[in-house]
């Protein structure tokens, strides 16, 4: 009986999830540059899939690429985390509103919050929270809607990682999360939607506040 060799990934995959990883724990800054022969040369590979990896992190948002600068790692400012957050804030509700409505098992979510108060690092608890998040509108009953939300997961991750590393909130995200969790599994669908709403909004308000006009009060 001969064993079936268990696939590897491709150097592709393998590069490109070692960058996402360094870019969404701070390991690799905001603005920092990514050399491909750099790259290369720590991950023992070719130029070529680094290559690859970079243009497949450039369409997800996590690196820029330009014509005199190269590559570099998106950079996180207010107008950038606001505009990923409004996107979210438009659909996400919404796809959770319909996935409780559904009676949608959410047992993959639950999981995902006990990974996150168990993450032993930064890491661990962001992949956790987005596993989180991507549990309860992945069974809206419309793929295009998870899809598009899918789009911004690794822009609105380096958003966290940037605001976390600043002012560390997960311990107040994660009771969020839990009452979240709590009004779904209720079959409150409209509650469940309107505490993610909140969550959401709450989360750009202190990591990005808007300026205060001049004379204001802070």
């Amino acid at each position: 009986m001969t064993s079936v060799p268990i696939p590897i990934p491709s150097r592709t995959q393998f590069v490109l999830d070692a960058i996402k990883h360094r870019i969404l724990t701070g390991q690799l800054a905001p603005g920092q540059a990514l050399v491909e022969t750099e790259l290369a040369a720590q991950f023992g590979v070719s130029k070529t899939p680094v290559r690859e990896a970079l243009k497949t992190l450039a369409g997800t948002g996590l690196v820029v690429m330009s014509q005199y600068k190269g590559v570099t790692v998106r950079m996180v400012d207010a107008d950038m985390a606001r505009e990923v957050h409004d996107v979210r804030l438009l659909l996400e509700p919404e796809a959770l509103r319909r996935a409780v409505r559904r009676g949608s098992p959410l047992d993959a979510a639950r999981a995902a919050l006990t990974r996150a108060d168990a993450a032993t690092d930064i890491a661990e608890r962001s992949h956790a929270n987005r596993e989180f998040h991507r549990a309860l509108y992945l069974p809206c009953g419309n793929p295009l809607l998870g899809r598009m939300l899918d789009e911004v997961r690794d822009q609105a991750a380096l958003v966290s990682a940037v605001a976390w590393a600043a002012a560390p909130s997960w311990e107040r995200e994660a009771a969020e999360h839990r009452e979240i969790l709590r009004l779904a599994l209720d079959g409150d669908a409209d509650g469940a939607a309107d505490a993610l709403h909140d969550h959401i909004a709450s989360f750009v308000r202190r990591a990005f506040p808007e300026p205060q006009p001049e004379g204001g009060h802070p």
